[in-house]
Parts: C-alpha cells; structure tokens; sequence
C-alpha cells in the first residue's frame, strides 16, 4: 500500500529503490527474476553489492563461508550488530525475497553515516550465501557456513562435475575454514511476509516471533502393474489410488492441526508416479511431505497421525507402504523476546501499527539466532506471493521497514 511516508524517518526512500532497481536490471535473460547462487548472474549481483556497500563507506570482504560483510566500524571491542539477508533468488523468483533485507540493512548505515552517528558496536551488513535452495541441493549455506553448523558432508555434493566446495571458492569463500562468530551481539533481518496476513489487515510490521521448524517425509507406495483395460477393478493394487487417500488424509489432518494455538502447515509437494503410463495400474508412487510447526509436539502428533494413516491405506487398499521417514528435520527457532520487544517499541515510536507474526517459510535468521539474540521484521507484499514474477512489495513499506531497523540498531547499541 503507496503512503504519505512520516517525516520523521531518518532511512531514505529513493536509495532503497535504487538499491532494489538496480539488483532486479540483473537477471536472467526472459526469466524475471532469476539470479541463483553460484551462477555467473549471481557473481554480477554480488559485484553490483560489493559496489554499493564501499560507496556507502563500508570495509567489503567474502568470508570462508561465501558470505559478502560490509562492516561500519564502531568503538573497539563492543562486538558486532549485524542486519542483513540474501540476493539470491529462486528461478523465476522475484525483486524482493530477501533483496529487500539486504537494501533496508545497507540503508541503515548510509542514514547512520548520514547523521553522524558512531556507534558502540560494529555494524556488519551481510549479504548470506544460497537463502535459496540452491544448485547444489541445499539451502541457507552462507548462514550456516558462518556459524559452523554446515554439514561437512555438503561440500561433496557435485552438480555437473562442480562440488560445493569448489561453488564456495568460486563466490570467493573458503570452504577448509569452519566458521565460528562469538562477536555477534544481535541480528536483524526484514523480510517481505511471503503471505497475505499483513496487507490484508492493513498493518505497517510484522514483528517475527519464531520460524517453523521444517520436516520432510518420505512416503513410498508399491501396488501391481497390470494392464488398465484387463484387470478387473476388484483386483487391482493400483498405487495411486492408495496414495491419494493419503495425500486427503494428509489434508484433512494438517487443517485440523492448523486450527490449534500455533502455527502449523503441511504439504505433499512432490509426487512421483510410476510407470506413468495411461494404459497401466500405477504401481509406484513417492510422495514428499513439506511439514511446518513451531511447537515440536504438534509435529510429532501429525508425524504418528501420518503413520497411522498409512497403516489404515494398506489394510484398506492391499498395497504395501514403506514406514514413512523424516529425510530431513529442522527444529523450530524462537526469537528473542528482547530484541522482538525493542523492535515493537521502535515501531510504536514511529507511529506505525504492528502485530507479532510467526514465519512458515524459512531464513537465514533462523541459524544466526543459534548464536545471538536476533528476531525478524515482515514487511507486506501484494497478496502475499513470492517465488513468482509477479512478486511485489511497495518502496514505501520496505522504507518503514528499515526505518524500525535503524531505530533499533540504536536501541541495540546503548544496550
């Protein structure tokens, strides 16, 4: 939503939107907005980055982990208060998801240089490695890697030849180095919502409280292949059939789990049949299921729930049903309640509504909250769509969103 901005704010505009212009001109040819980590359009974003954060009088550097830190100087040995997100997106993504974190944070330290401010603590400005699923797989690379939680593992996995190891060298990083930060006093990230909540109730923040942990389930169902003209109805372990009373079972439990006290979602996102043939019984499917829940037991009651269900499939259906497993377990991240407390408070000062949100996507704030105090602003996004084209957010909202940031790194810094 457009709006006569306050003019109280001390955060610019006109520069975020360059910031934001000037990331999106650097894309993949007929595929808006593409620029995926690791890529040579990837590499040109971050050039583009490293630009902007040395005209704003930032000190620039690739860390082991391939992260890009711009770092503002404050008094020695304070420790380090750090905003940021990422530049990378998803193919056929959009202008904002996470591009606007990184604009809002570097406005942050030009307005800081712009009224004379030196702070207590050093600023760094970051822009984190692969937020994205990336080519290799994997997701969240930057912030892990920074913090030492990547799996060690990672650096073998290959896409064409290329091991992530070599992708980390690559963008500059060195993937021998094992990361560890103990200066870090606060992170801040903002972020457009990816959801609808914020637009729709015409509220200017959203103040994050937690981030869903993520489960992925395997489920693999084996029927019979047998010829669709021939085999009788009666007779047939038709695969898909068994899997759709699943995947509705799936759904009909997920909406009763959503309706409890917190957040919860799931999805069967992928799905695989075979043979795929119009002619035969389907006699294999593989389906993958995108659980979400910020209460760890709510995710353990639907992961029985699934499990039972599975049991009542086979004994109904004939086919047989591999036990489903958790190919990959993120645990849920709640955020400070004194940094989600100064950030409703900066808010307040500004004049601006707020309410307290809980995230279902993922971040990298997620893993920095393992090593300091961090939360999360959500600004709003038309629709709430992302990973689109279409995705969209207004310069003016972004604006106020590193606006609260900036009145917190102040609040941060007298700490």
């Amino acid at each position: 939503m457009t709006r006569n901005l306050p003019g109280n704010l001390q955060v610019r505009a006109d520069r975020i939107a360059d910031d934001i212009d000037g990331l999106a001109g650097l894309t993949e040819p007929d595929k808006p907005w593409t620029r995926r980590a690791f890529t040579p359009m990837f590499l040109k974003g971050r050039h583009y980055l490293n630009r902007r954060f040395k005209e704003a009088g930032l000190e620039t550097r690739i860390d082991a982990a391939g992260n890009l830190v711009g770092l503002r100087k404050g008094k020695a040995g304070n420790g380090t208060i750090m905003l940021g997100s990422h530049s990378d997106t998803v193919p056929n993504g959009g202008r904002f998801d996470g591009i606007a974190g990184v604009a809002a944070a570097l406005e942050v330290a030009r307005s800081l240089n712009d009224a004379g401010v030196q702070l207590e603590h050093d600023l760094e400005i970051v822009d984190f490695l692969a937020e994205e699923v990336s080519i290799f797989g994997v997701s969240c690379i930057g912030s892990r890697g920074m913090l030492g939680l990547r799996p060690s593992e990672w650096l073998e996995r290959q896409v064409e030849g290329v091991t992530l190891a070599e992708g980390i060298r690559s963008v500059g990083g060195n993937p021998a180095l094992i990361g560890s930060r103990d200066d870090i006093k606060a992170f801040l990230e903002l972020h457009i919502e990816q959801g609808p909540v914020l637009e729709n109730e015409r509220i200017d923040i959203g103040v994050v409280t937690a981030i869903s942990g993520i489960a992925r389930i395997e489920i693999l169902v084996e029927g019979r292949a047998d010829h669709a003209g021939t085999t009788p109805m009666g007779l047939r372990l038709d695969a898909l059939s068994a899997a759709s009373h699943i995947v509705l079972g799936i759904e009909r439990t997920a909406t009763d789990l959503s309706r409890g006290p917190s957040h919860f979602a799931a999805t069967v996102g992928e799905f695989v049949m075979e043979p795929n043939a119009a002619n035969v019984v389907p006699s294999r499917v593989r389906m993958l299921i995108d659980a979400r829940a910020i209460d760890r037991a709510v995710m353990e009651a639907f992961s029985d729930a699934v499990a039972t269900l599975c049991v009542e499939v086979v004994s109904k259906c004939g086919v047989s049903i591999t036990a489903p497993r958790r190919i990959s377990d993120n645990p849920p991240s709640l955020m400070s309640e004194k940094v989600v407390a100064l950030l409703e408070e900066s808010t307040a000062g500004l004049s601006l509504s707020s309410r307290r949100m809980v995230s279902g996507a993922g971040h990298d704030a997620a893993y920095l909250n393992s090593a300091a105090p961090t939360a999360m602003v959500f600004i709003p996004c038309r629709e709430g769509r992302s990973h689109t084209a279409e995705e969209w957010a207004e310069n003016d909202d972004i604006t106020l969103g590193a606006a609260v940031l900036y009145e917190t790194v102040l609040k941060l810094d007298k700490e």
